[in-house]
């Protein structure tokens, strides 16, 4: 089913706007190739006018960050009743949230990395930083600590002992009122992607990500080209990248995904664990759904056109609940 015209939302108010803006540019350029008719929103308070006007039949969200992936732009579009790309508000509001995701992780058996969180309220109302000893004590170092709900690696440190502990949330508290304090797992950066097939969720080549001198995979790696070399696939054994794909597939069915998404691991000493999940991840040059869609021999104009397809197909449910 081919889109009559597309809303393609972009840029917005949240600190990956520019992250946005790129997605988006690579967007607009497959959909002029593809030969499909759209118009660009940036995404601001005039959203729900600018939507009304677009005379748009479906909407393809570039968004990045708060407002954009975590179900608040969603939302609206389901009020205005146009179907959209990815996930749903329920899915987006889970991915967006580590510590949500990480509690639905932990009580469906999956492995992750051995976590604290708490808001900023217990930290300064409530004596949470009495704990801190307690905390690291069970984590060992070093630790990372980072905003609850942001992506991008925005505000993430590294506190390799306890001294650095107190910066550290300063700089996530700067992001969000919630922390996430994570065991450090050493090892080798690892993404899925899930791309949904005829309904069937299916993993994609698994990528790696080698950042260049740098302790971990930050915002500047993430972005910057020729920070991180990728590799794609990553060259893993048979049996651990067939466990990559399966715990990929069973993250994305855990919370809810659709069509699309992306999950981050580590492959350590202990095997693979998994970070997080992506209901929108970035469609960058650099960014890592992308690479792999290319490995599974899918351009990039076809992911877009397929993406497109899994907004028309959606039903309200699937919408709302994934």
């Amino acid at each position: 089913m081919t889109p009559r015209r597309v809303a393609l939302l972009k840029g917005g108010p949240s600190l990956e706007r520019q992250v946005s803006l790129r997605s988006a540019a690579r967007v607009e350029d497959a959909l002029e190739r593809l030969g499909i008719e759209f118009v660009s929103i940036d995404v601001g308070r005039t959203l729900v006018d600018d939507l009304r006007a677009s005379d748009a039949d479906v909407a393809f969200v570039a968004l990045h960050g708060r407002g954009g992936e975590d179900g608040t732009v969603q939302e609206l579009l389901e009020i205005v009743g146009i179907p959209y790309t990815g996930s749903g508000v329920l899915a987006c509001m889970r991915c967006m949230d580590k510590v949500l995701t990480k509690h639905m992780l932990l009580e469906e058996g999956l492995p992750t990395p051995d976590f604290f969180a708490f808001s900023e309220i217990a930290f300064k109302e409530l004596g949470a930083g009495e704990a801190l000893p307690a905390i690291e004590e069970r984590l060992g170092f070093p630790v990372v600590v980072k905003p609850a709900a942001q992506g991008s690696a925005l505000g993430i440190k590294f506190a390799r002992a306890a001294e650095d502990v107190p910066e550290a949330l300063i700089a996530a508290f700067s992001y969000d009122d919630r922390v996430l304090l994570e065991r450090h797992v050493e090892g080798r950066e690892l993404a899925v992607s899930v791309l949904e097939d005829e309904g069937e969720p299916r993993a994609l080549p698994v990528v790696e990500a080698k950042p260049e001198q740098q302790y971990f995979y930050d915002f500047e790696a993430r972005y910057e080209i020729g920070k991180t070399e990728f590799l794609c696939p990553a060259d893993l054994p048979g049996d651990v990248a067939a466990r990559a794909h399966e715990l990929a597939v069973a993250v994305y069915r855990l919370l809810g995904c659709y069509g699309f998404a992306r999950v981050d691991m580590i492959l350590g000493d202990d095997g693979l664990q998994v970070l997080e999940a992506q209901a929108i991840p970035g469609l960058t040059d650099t960014s890592l759904l992308p690479q792999a869609a290319e490995a599974a021999d899918i351009t990039f104009e076809q992911l877009v056109e397929k993406m497109l397809e899994q907004a028309l197909a959606r039903t309200p449910a699937s919408a709302t609940a994934g």
